[in-house]
């Protein structure tokens, strides 16, 4: 593989998953590792990706925001449009963070009243706008990898709570091997805002579905809604259809 197709794929590969492993697009294009870390600190000196210890992230996640570095935006905006349809007034919600997450916080009517808990100071922020929105923000460890708090703190704040909707992002789902994640901390975040939700949704862009990565958040049977940029009807979607309702 030229270096050109192997750097683009690993600039898909940040996109999609907002994060990457050296090790990981190791054993992917069969180089080693040192020629991948070239390829990312070259990729970073070109400012096409965010280089961090062990790997790379998305340039979605340098604050402040611009619009042209979020991938898929237009995805993303359908997904939220489609989110919000199942937020009603009254409403307890818990939301995750990430760029589709900030989408839907964009789009919240000025009109709605639900309390609002986060693990993202950004959404936390976004949603603070809406005044009849009451806001919490659940406060820890700020991942620097995704800008949401982690940790044993926010996982006993979780705890203590009891929310209608649990609205999360994804690194990767599929029908066999449910929600998964590759990032550790994160993961238990995650399964600890599952735990305190009578219902639980999944954002996610098309490109992520039947993907998986190394760390498992939940099974499909977990999960409530999934909600992506495809029609509910579309083939892809007919193996998940039969565990959780598509949106």
């Amino acid at each position: 593989m030229l270096k050109e197709e192997r750097q683009a794929f690993i600039i898909h590969q940040i996109n999609l998953h907002n994060k990457v492993l050296s090790s990981d697009l190791s054993v992917q294009l069969s180089v080693s590792e040192d020629t991948i870390r070239r390829d990312l600190n070259e990729l970073a000196e070109n400012g096409k990706v965010l280089k961090v210890y062990g790997g790379a992230l998305s340039k979605s996640f340098q604050y402040p925001f611009k619009e042209n570095n979020v991938y898929a935006r237009d995805s993303k905006k359908q997904i939220a449009s489609k989110a919000l349809k199942l937020v009603q007034n009254g409403m307890t919600v818990l939301a995750g963070g990430g760029t589709t997450m900030l989408e839907l916080a964009r789009i919240i009517p000025e009109s709605l009243q639900c309390t609002f808990f986060t693990i993202s100071p950004l959404v936390a922020l976004e949603l603070a706008e809406r005044t009849h929105a009451d806001v919490i923000l659940i406060g820890g460890k700020l991942s620097r990898n995704t800008n949401i708090s982690i940790g044993s703190q926010v996982i006993n704040q979780l705890s203590e709570i009891r929310v209608d909707l649990c609205l999360l992002g994804t690194n990767s789902l599929s029908v066999e091997d449910g929600v998964t994640d590759s990032d550790w901390e994160v993961v238990q975040i995650k399964k600890a805002m599952i735990r305190c939700s009578s219902k639980t949704a999944i954002l996610s862009i098309a490109e992520k579905l039947n993907s998986v990565q190394k760390m498992k958040v939940c099974s499909l049977n977990a999960i409530s809604y999934l909600v992506t940029d495809l029609e509910p009807s579309h083939t892809s979607l007919a193996g998940f259809g039969k565990v959780v309702e598509v949106v």
